[in-house]
């Protein structure tokens, strides 16, 4: 097979199963808050990970402690609300939210990066906006908190990408992510501990109280756990063998995926016109973002 065939059978298969992921998430989302759900698919990863510091240590420069900090920080907040909104939207609504950041990536890299923009790239990110706009649809149902919770996860897994963008070139790629993991752990055991302290219903995505799984719940979470990981492996595999604006663009397929297990196991409708219109200028715009 040739490295483009590989890269996008490699990309098809991690998009399946990130969705596969998100039915997991869901099912959890049931019975346990999402601030847990988020430390149990960030503890298995830190684990995973360790265990490949033992055959083989990391070695880099190192020197940009807090940038590596934040984009810990930022992505475990952009995570949190990608799986707040998995509960309470359907799924293929909440995975594409989350494919938005290729078009704040964009955006980023131009304000802090100083990456130049050319006029495509800008059409690229007005389709996307009016995609976003489509997808909350204004016509029929208010703005609401998922949606402004689903723009922003986009927006924070975007300022987690820039940052990697310098963080490559300091440090290992290990250390990077579990940067991101280490904090998704730490992060929601120091938020259930205060929550008992806290009570707002609007921060409810933040605060929640540990709830014990019991049963097949904690098949649901090796389940969860183990499809991530192996989707994080199948996608940097894809990345690896062929160009990253082929792989990029194959990766919305998990927006139909998605939608497609959402209908099949979790009763979700079909979305709606507008919806679908909204969803196809955003897969537009990510792949004309990423044909650079």
């Amino acid at each position: 097979m040739s490295r483009i065939d590989k890269g996008v059978l490699y990309m098809l298969f991690a998009s399946l199963l990130f969705a596969g992921m998100g039915v997991f998430a869901k099912l959890l989302s049931q019975n346990l808050p999402s601030l847990e759900v988020v430390f149990f698919r960030n503890v298995f990863g830190v684990f995973l990970v360790g265990a490949s510091l033992v055959h083989k240590p990391m070695r880099h420069e190192g020197g940009r402690p807090w940038l590596l900090f934040f984009r810990g920080f930022i992505g475990f907040l952009a995570l949190l609300m990608f799986f707040y909104d998995i509960a309470h939207i359907p799924l293929g609504e909440a995975m594409t939210y989350s494919k938005t950041s290729p078009i704040w990536t964009a955006i980023f890299a131009y304000l802090f990066l100083h990456e130049v923009l050319n006029n495509r790239q800008w059409m690229a990110i007005i389709i996307g906006f009016l995609g976003i706009v489509l997808i909350t649809d204004p016509f029929n149902t208010p703005f609401d908190k998922y949606d402004l919770l689903g723009i922003l996860s986009g927006m924070g897994a975007a300022l987690a990408y820039t940052s990697v963008r310098e963080l490559k070139r300091y440090y290992d790629t290990r250390a990077i992510v579990l940067s991101f993991m280490g904090v998704g752990t730490v992060g929601p055991v120091i938020l259930m501990l205060a929550a008992p302290y806290i009570q707002s219903k609007e921060l409810d995505f933040l605060f929640a109280s540990f709830v014990m799984p019991q049963g097949i719940l904690w098949i649901e979470i090796v389940s969860m756990g183990l499809l991530a990981t192996l989707a994080q492996i199948y996608m940097t595999k894809a990345y690896g063998v062929t160009k990253a604006g082929i792989v990029g663009a194959v990766s919305y397929s998990n927006i139909a995926f998605s939608i497609l297990f959402g209908i099949l196991f979790l009763d979700d409708p079909l979305p709606e016109t507008i919806k679908i219109l909204g969803i196809i200028f955003i897969v537009i715009s990510g792949i004309m973002v990423a044909r650079k």
